[in-house]
């Protein structure tokens, strides 16, 4: 079993980069258990988020992607857990985080459609988890009606719609507004849920 741990934020003394860590952390060790854990760091890595007009090519040809979009999907090549840890930007994902979905999980690789144009997901093999970190409380997220609206565009929007089952969704709030004692303990639960959730 392999497990690849997604990040998408510039600083690597964020929170979000905390929780990544901790989460490789804690199921690395018992590669017996757990398997093989990598990390995609996509802001330090350089990746481009920005869909050009040869993405939009290649999605009307189907045609070979981008190099560096054929590197992203190589990574799945032998994984069976994808833990997407960022940010809450905007009630949503990070703009990187975003485009890395855009140009990476495309027709031809995550799904297609069959002769009668119905949908054929082709990541089926795969289970997402989400890791978000947020900086308001989860009382805001149920007033404002946004964790509905997070689950609609990420569950049903991209992990439903390319056939991923939907491992464990585990918050991270008011990481901003409280002590670091308490963010560290928050950010303890949450990846405890979500490695429980893959081992």
């Amino acid at each position: 079993m392999t497990t690849l741990i997604v990040t998408a934020h510039p600083d690597t003394d964020s929170l979000t980069h905390r929780a990544a860590q901790r989460l490789h952390e804690l199921l690395e060790p018992d590669a017996s258990r757990h398997g093989t854990v990598r990390l995609a760091h996509l802001a330090q890595e350089g990746f481009d988020p920005r869909f050009t007009a040869a993405d939009r090519q290649t999605y009307l040809t189907r045609s070979a992607p981008d190099p560096a979009v054929a590197v992203e999907q190589r990574r799945f090549e032998d994984v069976d857990h994808v833990v997407l840890v960022f940010p809450v930007y905007w009630w949503s994902m990070p703009a990187l985080l975003k485009g890395w979905i855009d140009r990476v999980f495309i027709a031809g690789w995550a799904f297609d459609f069959d002769d009668d144009d119905r949908l054929v997901p082709l990541l089926g093999r795969l289970t997402a988890h989400l890791l978000p970190i947020s900086g308001t409380s989860p009382d805001a997220f149920a007033r404002h009606g946004y964790l509905e609206s997070l689950t609609t565009q990420i569950g049903h929007g991209v992990i439903d719609y390319c056939g991923m089952r939907r491992g464990t969704t585990a918050f991270v709030y008011d990481s901003e507004s409280g002590s670091r004692d308490e963010a560290a303990a928050a950010v303890e639960s949450a990846v405890g849920e979500v490695a429980a959730a893959i081992g």
